[in-house]
């Protein structure tokens, strides 16, 4: 497919601040399952002074931004990307991070007792390491019901397995939860996903997880929609959690409340032309 994406965020201060620098992980990710097009990345509304630039250990590519009396703030993410389904694996992605670096636990990914027994089930006389995936991608989707709104950006795997319900980044925390309890290396992945016809606004960017399969690589499982990552997903970013992987860190200085608006479109290019 060739999905054409729009990513705006908008930072709003009642008090201008003094500073403001902001870490980068927005640029889709160079491998066998996607091609960029075209790709920017626009500051609107301040003057910001581009700073380091590098890709990662992990293959993604990280650039700052640095900002001063900040009180009104957009960042527009633009582009198009090619997509092809490789069925959830991830090849040709240049990276050096070793996988068993994925086996750290995360304050977002810890684990209680309910985390290792759900695991513990879900696996329990599967061999095959593939199968094991799907099983424990399922296990959670089961678990935890996709729910718009019922859980915090810092909500833990622990709790919303806890409660029953939660959103993408809860399932998929809790997905690498269940892994690095069966001993399989799991980390958190952020994206967009071509998800309704009409290309309609998404509150946010997408998440799921990826899992290490030995003498296989890495592989995509979307517990929120119970599938493996298509053509209908692009990938842009990862970590062990999702505050590693979060496509905008940053550390503002000066005072006063902030208001945060999101909004993400994906659009099938191919139908726009039509």
């Amino acid at each position: 497919m060739r999905l054409t994406i729009t990513h705006r965020t908008r930072y709003r201060f009642d008090t201008p601040k003094r500073s403001l620098t902001q870490s980068l992980r927005l640029w889709p990710t160079e491998f066998d399952g996607q091609s960029v097009e075209h790709w920017s990345i626009d500051v609107e509304g301040h003057m910001a002074e581009r700073g380091a630039a590098f890709r990662d250990g992990a293959g993604d590519w990280v650039e700052t931004l640095s900002m001063r009396g900040v009180s009104d703030v957009t960042l527009k993410v633009h582009g198009t990307v090619e997509t092809k389904d490789l069925t959830g694996f991830v090849k040709g992605l240049r990276e050096k991070v070793s996988p068993i670096a994925y086996l750290r636990p995360s304050p977002m990914t810890r684990l209680d007792d309910a985390l290792r027994d759900l695991s513990a089930d879900a696996v329990a006389g599967i061999d095959n390491a593939l199968d094991r995936g799907h099983a424990l991608a399922r296990a959670v989707t089961q678990a935890i019901a996709y729910t718009p709104g019922s859980t915090e950006s810092d909500t833990t795997a622990a709790q919303a397995l806890e409660q029953g319900q939660g959103v993408c980044q809860d399932q998929t925390h809790a997905l690498i939860a269940l892994a690095r309890a069966a001993g399989m290396p799991g980390r958190y992945v952020t994206g967009y996903l071509h998800a309704s016809a009409d290309g309609a606004a998404h509150e946010a960017s997408h998440a799921w997880a990826e899992l290490w399969i030995d003498d296989m690589g890495w592989v995509g499982f979307d517990a929120a929609n119970s599938c493996c990552p298509d053509d209908k997903y692009v990938r842009v970013g990862s970590g062990l959690d999702a505050v590693a992987a979060a496509p905008i860190r940053g550390m503002a200085i000066g005072g006063g409340t902030e208001q945060l608006d999101v909004d993400v479109s994906v659009q099938d290019a191919g139908q726009q032309q039509q």
